[in-house]
């Protein structure tokens, strides 16, 4: 079984709603990010996105965004 990997790669504490983390992750040889929101009053974390990286937005790592 292959190990998957997950790495908070941004935080958003300031997020309108509440405090918020990008998360990379990877499964076999799939990536993907993952967005969730810590609803901490409520003890409660809310997945918000999913979704496969773009090579146009992200460097190839896929951790860290190209420069604008």
């Amino acid at each position: 079984m292959e190990a998957s990997v997950f790495e908070v790669i941004e935080s958003y504490p300031e997020d309108k709603y509440m405090p918020s983390y990008l998360v990379f992750a990877r499964h076999g040889g799939t990536v993907f990010h993952l967005l969730f929101a810590t609803d901490i009053i409520n003890n409660n974390v809310r997945l918000v996105a999913a979704y496969h990286p773009s090579s146009t937005v992200w460097n190839d790592d896929m951790k860290t965004r190209r420069a604008t």
